[in-house]
């Protein structure tokens, strides 16, 4: 993605639609990546404000132990409150500082998750169990695809990598893929770094008890653990808005292009309330972490980041065929589409499982 943002001599494709757009032909190009590019934004975003709301009721509740429980979808709504704020901010440059200490809390959480989980290795109370989670061979084999999605939508950034890449200045000599290139490579070193350490080290402290959140697994020392929670509350209030930011160009643009809308702070007002409204009512719907990643990891971002830029690197780059090159891509796309075929089962199996005791705005 990052080496086709200028693959064209003088051109520089700003939109992900524009590259398939260059690949597929103009209105080909649209219907195949506008589509499933809205729904990766939108369904992350969902996510986003299941994982805040849910911190946000696990700080309360480490807090104030004694306190009368409130309903997780308060915490859900309270979350939103800052996204409807947020959401007029005017560009991706305007949320850098924003995004900036969401990455650094990203991280800082994360050290917080597994250094605490090494301190309670062989404290539990209850059984460590390393075997499979169900009795039931059916059972497993769909928490295994609802797991790959999880995977899937963990290394699922490359959606809004073109957009991010547009804000980059860019010349003859200092093209903007250098500075990007550091970026994403940076960026994914201390991803595995914060990845890696807790899903080992959380695995091998509680086994196959723990939560799809494991912050949502521990509980002591309880400062300490309460200002996790709420550093996966800010991180999450800026990635929302790396993800929505898209989502408002791309609709008003078309409002005002095709349905001929006026540019006005009207416009950008409705779209964008609206927006938040309904990634909170969605959100409230079906709060279900582990289920809708797993779902939306394999449906929605397995094709945008794991195999539609390799089809389009393969349309325009045309590299010699059974080469390296084309033999990777090939790879890509056949691994990405056994994703997008198989995880959405094990994730909608997980939302049915959940849903089946879970009481409607509870």
């Amino acid at each position: 993605m990052v080496e086709m943002h200028e693959m064209i001599p003088g051109k520089r494709f700003d939109r992900y639609h524009e590259l398939g757009q260059y690949a597929f032909g103009d209105k080909l190009g649209l219907w195949i990546v506008v589509p499933q590019q809205i729904i990766v934004e939108v369904s992350t975003c969902i996510i986003y404000m299941v994982t805040g709301g849910k911190s946000l009721k696990k700080f309360q509740e480490i807090l104030f132990p004694n306190a009368k429980p409130i309903k997780l979808t308060y915490f859900i709504m309270i979350f939103s409150s800052f996204q409807f704020v947020l959401s007029h901010l005017p560009n991706f440059n305007s949320i850098s500082s924003v995004s900036f200490v969401a990455a650094i809390l990203s991280m800082t959480y994360s050290a917080i998750a597994w250094t605490v989980s090494l301190k309670e290795l062989g404290k539990s109370e209850r059984e460590v169990s390393y075997g499979p989670k169900s009795e039931k061979i059916s059972d497993n084999v769909f928490m295994f695809l609802s797991a790959l999605g999880n995977v899937a939508f963990a290394y699922a950034g490359h959606n809004v990598v073109l957009e991010i890449q547009a804000t980059i200045p860019s010349t003859e000599d200092a093209p903007s893929k250098k500075a990007m290139w550091k970026g994403v490579f940076t960026t994914y070193i201390i991803v595995a770094l914060c990845y890696l350490p807790v899903a080992f080290i959380g695995y091998w402290v509680f086994g196959n008890g723990v939560d799809d959140n494991i912050l949502l697994t521990l509980h002591r020392p309880t400062w300490l653990i309460a200002t996790a929670n709420i550093f996966v509350v800010a991180h999450v209030i800026g990635s929302y808005q790396v993800y929505a930011m898209p989502v408002f160009d791309m609709i008003e643009a078309y409002a005002v292009k095709s349905l001929k809308y006026n540019p006005s702070t009207l416009l950008r007002v409705c779209v964008r309330t609206v927006f938040v409204a309904f990634t909170l009512v969605v959100g409230m719907t079906i709060p279900f972490f582990g289920g809708l990643m797993g779902f939306f990891g394999g449906f929605a971002l397995a094709p945008t980041s794991y195999y539609l830029p390799c089809i389009i690197w393969l349309i325009i780059k045309k590299p010699k065929r059974f080469g390296l090159s084309w033999c990777t891509n090939w790879l890509c796309i056949i691994v990405g589409v056994l994703l997008t075929l198989t995880s959405p089962i094990g994730g909608l199996w997980s939302i049915i499982k959940s849903a089946k005791t879970y009481h409607f705005y509870t």
